[in-house]
């Protein structure tokens, strides 16, 4: 049964910092995670402070450069349908469409995606895990065959989030207020690694929101792509998914970023692959080394050791979809 909590709505982000300083409250948008959560025990809160009125973090807009604003609270299904979004930052257009159900693509928010807690059946069950200030994750000797495959370090949970390896690969930006200043922070160093701290999600301090999220100007040779493997085609988390974001120069890929989802506690980029495939046509040669370099340093346990599989035949197929 949920906890007792009072609850607040704000009308404008200032109001909603003022909130977070006096309370221990917990920020509500689209709220898919956070009244799991809360349901389910995972946390409690005194507050819950939601965004819904908060009309300046839900628009999409042009950026200074001709990027691309796009609000923390905007719907994920409305990312999925925006026009601009879908021509030019196809990543995301495509992970944002695959994101769980209809129904919760429009409820959920893009800031929720990145900030929601992971999946890990331990840690949203009834267990002292790392994760909730326990002594060890349960899942490194337990059913884990959703688990990291890639710097687990002590705790093994997945990002769930498929919006963020996309804006990992568009190097997006997250624009975020509090303490009475705000900040930038890469999407690629916004979420934290279980090895450097296994009780947070992302660098978000208590008393900050999550404002904006912002894409750079797209370069004109800049092809993207997001895919994802799933155990029910419907709705689910990625097993196994990897996003890329490839700037060529005619046939040949002049740069790349690539990140990998359903590997690790956050968006794992996968360097090798980048190496191997700029400079280069992506011919089948590449394509084979890349995916074959897309698992070095894998750590699979007990049960996962299928992803080592996955990530090989979804590498080679997101390239050839390059071509």
């Amino acid at each position: 049964m949920f906890p007792r909590f009072s609850h607040a709505r704000p009308t404008d982000l200032q109001a909603a910092l003022d909130l977070l300083e006096k309370t221990s409250g917990r920020i509500h948008a689209g709220g898919t995670d956070l009244l799991g959560c809360l349901y389910d025990g995972v946390f409690t809160t005194d507050t819950v402070i939601s965004l819904s009125n908060v009309a300046e973090l839900k628009s999409i807009s042009q950026s200074t450069g001709n990027g691309l604003r796009i609000g923390a609270m905007t719907p994920i299904a409305a990312v999925a349908a925006h026009p601009g979004i879908r021509s030019t930052y196809k990543a995301l257009a495509q992970a944002a469409s695959v994101v769980a159900s209809p129904q919760l693509r429009s409820q959920g928010t893009l800031g929720g995606n990145l900030c929601q807690k992971t999946r890990c059946w331990y840690y949203r069950g009834d267990f002292p895990c790392l994760r909730k200030n326990g002594d060890h994750c349960f899942a490194f000797e337990g059913e884990n065959q959703h688990h990291a495959i890639f710097g687990g370090e002590g705790c093994y949970m997945v990002h769930p989030s498929d919006t963020a390896p996309a804006l990992a690969a568009l190097d997006a930006t997250c624009r975020i207020s509090g303490g009475g200043s705000s900040r930038s922070v890469p999407v690629d160093q916004f979420l934290m690694p279980a090895s450097v701290d296994p009780q947070r999600e992302t660098v978000l301090e208590p008393t900050e929101i999550l404002t904006e999220i912002l894409l750079p100007p797209a370069p004109p040779g800049l092809r993207s792509s997001y895919r994802k493997i799933r155990s029910r085609q419907t709705w689910d988390f990625a097993l196994a998914g990897v996003a890329l974001a490839l700037d060529f120069d005619g046939d040949i890929v002049q740069s790349a970023r690539v990140f990998l989802s359903g590997a690790a506690s956050i968006p794992w980029r996968a360097r090798e692959i980048e190496a191997i495939i700029t400079g280069r046509r992506l011919d089948a040669e590449t394509i084979s080394k890349a995916s074959k370099a897309a698992v070095e340093g894998a750590e699979p346990l007990r049960h996962n050791s299928a992803k080592v599989t996955l990530f090989e035949g979804l590498v080679a197929e997101a390239l050839e979809g390059m071509i």
